[in-house]
């Protein structure tokens, strides 16, 4: 589906994008995207090859994406928060062709690039300029204005995004090709189908949400409002100016607008707002309450993964009446809680969330069969979430069932930070699990187990995880047990560990 071309047709001087003081209209999209994807095929960028994108929020990385989908090609998002032997793995992992880089990631580019060996053709997309790279005006004038062949069977196009290692490294989910009439389904059941839409992209387009969200206003015809960082009155502003009709953000950011002062947040009309989406995290019922007193009668909720999509959608309506719930199965969308025996569980039991699959979830984790198959039960899937369902049908999240922790909407795997902890020599055995946090959700604790006669500071093993980690997987708190449990076979029970941080909670994530 080329809506690009579309749109470029239907309503050619419409705005299509906007940036701070810059904006496309789809006219000058369509012809910045044609010669954008047209010099990527004159390179060899070849029908399902890979494409890194590792930019701020930006024009340039929209187009970038677009383009890529153009030439049938899968654009991979990287995270910006990501170290270099971190970016160094991803990059040789997913077996990118391209890359397009710009902002302060050029010079992580500089660092990596001759590790990545795989990588034929680097971008540059701002003003930062390097011998070794084309930059995207070079790029723009190479291509040709015409329409590249845009292959419908691609849908909406595929993608693959990397998410945190449950063995200890990131695992590329491969999404194919979106189906159109699905994702519609999904638009029009989070009341994101307006007259004249306008979508702010608040957070940013390297996760999957944000990403998804704002190519599905753009497929709409939307026009798009992209924060290069975000500052919650600064959103608000943006709001009002472009009148904006929906946005995705993670609970973090909401809190932050709602926890303005009243004078602050009386500047601005926001009665614009029809679709205020929430996920990513357990959203506190607080914020909640305060969204609906800021933003009105707006504000729906999803749960959903990387790998499996939009699963369930809370409704403005059932906001305060379901306190906790994160909704009904979506359109085409089936669950089921299993036991650990793969049984169906009785009406307000917990069991893990299995989705059977369906046009808008993953195919894969890219080279990691045994992951994959991991996530799948007799043609359902899951990952490890534990929830139950009440008698109309709505469903709340209580428990995960594998590692994961989730800190301000960003997925955090406890295994990837404990590999990296155990290289300390000082290091017995850890175990990273997350506990409360009532600003994120959750935040990282490390329970340290030292070898006979060492010695291991708080502040000394932050230093030596950061020399590994991107710095929101660093633990934010450290503990030292003086017992680490363990079953007869040996192996650490981190739920022993872990449970006394969340006694009287109520929930477990």
């Amino acid at each position: 589906m080329d809506y690009v071309s579309i749109h470029a047709q239907s309503k050619p001087d419409a705005v299509a994008q906007v940036e701070n003081d810059r904006s496309l209209t789809w006219r000058e999209l369509l012809e910045r995207r044609n010669r954008v994807a047209s010099a990527l095929v004159k390179q060899g960028v070849g029908r399902g090859e890979h494409v890194i994108i590792y930019a701020p929020n930006s024009l340039e990385y929209l187009l970038a994406s677009a383009a890529t989908r153009a030439a049938n090609a899968v654009p991979i998002p990287m995270n910006h928060r990501l170290v270099a032997d971190e970016v160094s793995y991803i990059l040789d992992h997913s077996d990118a062709v391209a890359a397009f880089v710009g902002g302060p990631f050029v010079a992580m580019a500089d660092e990596v690039r001759r590790r990545a060996s795989r990588v034929r053709l680097w971008i540059t997309l701002g003003a930062e300029r390097r011998d070794w790279a084309t930059s995207l005006a070079e790029l723009l004038d190479a291509g040709s204005a015409e329409s590249p062949a845009v292959d419908p069977a691609q849908g909406l196009g595929g993608s693959m995004i990397y998410t945190g290692g449950t063995t200890g490294k990131p695992k590329g989910a491969l999404r194919a090709a979106s189906d159109a009439q699905l994702t519609l389904a999904f638009m029009q059941a989070l009341g994101m189908i307006h007259e004249c839409h306008v979508h702010l992209v608040a957070g940013p387009l390297y996760h999957s949400a944000p990403g998804s969200f704002a190519l599905f206003a753009a497929v709409l015809g939307g026009t798009v409002v992209v924060m290069p960082k975000f500052d919650p009155e600064q959103a608000l502003h943006l709001i009002d100016k472009h009148r904006v009709t929906s946005t995705f953000m993670a609970p973090t950011l909401i809190k932050r607008i709602v926890d303005l002062p009243e004078s602050v947040r009386a500047r601005y009309d926001v009665t614009s707002m029809q679709s205020l989406v929430v996920a990513a995290a357990p959203c506190p019922m607080r914020v909640k309450e305060a969204a609906l007193a800021c933003f009105g009668p707006c504000l729906y909720e999803f749960y959903g993964s990387t790998e499996l999509g939009i699963n369930t959608i809370l409704r403005p309506e059932d906001v305060l009446r379901k306190p906790g719930s994160c909704g009904k199965a979506a359109p085409n969308v089936e669950i089921a809680l299993l036991d650990d025996d793969g049984r169906p569980v009785p009406t307000g039991e917990p069991g893990e969330l299995y989705v059977r699959r369906f046009g808008g979830m993953f195919d894969s984790y890219y080279r990691n069969p045994e992951a994959t198959r991991q996530t799948e039960r007799d043609g359902w899937y899951s990952v490890g979430d534990v929830a139950w369902m009440d008698a109309e049908g709505f469903y709340t999240l209580c428990d995960r069932k594998r590692d994961m922790i989730i800190s301000g909407g960003v997925n955090i795997y406890p295994a990837e930070i404990e590999d990296a902890l155990h290289r300390h020599p000082a290091i017995e055995d850890v175990a990273v699990f997350g506990v409360p946090d009532d600003d994120w959700g959750e935040r990282v604790h490390a329970a340290v187990q030292l070898r006979p006669n060492q010695t291991l500071t708080d502040d000394e093993l932050r230093a030596f995880a950061r020399r590994h980690l991107a710095d929101y997987k660093v633990p934010r708190e450290v503990s030292f047990p003086a017992d680490f449990p363990r079953d007869t076979a040996g192996k650490l029970i981190k739920r022993v560990l872990r449970d006394p941080y969340w006694a009287g909670r109520g929930r477990k994530i």
